[in-house]
């Protein structure tokens, strides 16, 4: 993991120094194209020394729901021409971090047992930014094993106000 994130660094730095006038929609391509290469698939055709760098590019981009802009497209394709198509992801996570870092946000993953209504997450959301003091940018998954409640993660802090906490934090007090 160390080795993807260390090849990884460049990437990110390098496309965040050159899209700072518009780093919102280059996240969201990076993004598109983190997707895309966390696939299997992907990853063992482009491997295949059979397959040319052309090839991968066509089957990347095709996958993608909107068309890259002129700058993911030289990006892409430095990435493939290097054979660094698997530290996208990695890539895609620190250039995130990197944006969050100049506009002093977080991302936040709220994990849920049941859908949370647009009013009830409005309502967490300004919650938690007051909890961790800074702005977040909030991803909603659904785990139904909480069986309950929320689980909140931002960075490396962690939040369980979970059903299932609780029941391991019982359980715990009762076999002590």
């Amino acid at each position: 993991m160390a080795e993807l994130a260390t090849i990884a660094r460049p990437y990110a730095e390098a496309l965040f120094e050159a899209s700072q006038d518009a780093l919102q929609p280059t996240q969201r391509w990076l993004d598109a194209l983190a997707a895309a290469a966390q696939s299997p698939d992907l990853l063992q055709f482009a491997a295949d020394p059979k397959v040319n760098a052309r090839q991968v590019f066509e089957v990347v981009t095709a996958v993608l729901q909107e068309p890259l802009p002129g700058q993911g497209v030289n990006f892409l394709q430095t990435v493939i021409d290097n054979g660094r198509l698997a530290a996208l992801p990695e890539a895609a996570r620190q250039f995130r971090a990197l944006v969050n870092g100049k506009s002093g946000s977080a991302d936040a993953a709220i994990y849920s047992a049941f859908p949370i209504s647009d009013a009830d997450l409005k309502s967490l959301h300004a919650v938690l930014e007051k909890r961790f003091g800074r702005k977040l940018e909030i991803a909603v998954h659904i785990d139904p094993g909480l069986i309950g409640g929320v689980r909140v993660v931002v960075g490396d802090e962690v939040l369980d106000a979970s059903v299932k906490a609780r029941l391991q934090q019982m359980k715990l007090a009762l076999t002590a």
